[in-house]
């Protein structure tokens, strides 16, 4: 169990170092909205794994990865939709 605790927090310190590096990497916006999301969900799922009886850390991370990616489009669509053209 110590060692899942110490893999999840590494995970945890790469993923929050490589937000800030998104930009460098040419990302489009719909991409970047994913990729959050998908990062910040697998952060909250593992979160959630740790939890007496339930899921194990892995498994809340896959789902929430899963969901996470899922959020960040809707919300990358809902950006679309909203943002006036500059026609």
């Amino acid at each position: 169990m110590r060692i899942m605790t110490i893999s999840a927090a590494f995970a945890a310190a790469l993923l929050l170092s490589g937000c800030s590096s998104l930009r460098d990497i040419n990302l489009s916006k719909t991409q970047e909205r994913v990729l959050v999301g998908a990062g910040v969900g697998a952060a909250v799922g593992g979160a959630f794994g740790f939890l007496p009886n339930g899921v194990s850390v892995g498994t809340g991370a896959l789902i929430g990865a899963g969901v996470g990616a899922a959020g960040g489009l809707v919300y990358d669509q809902f950006k679309k939709a909203n943002t006036p053209s500059t026609r």
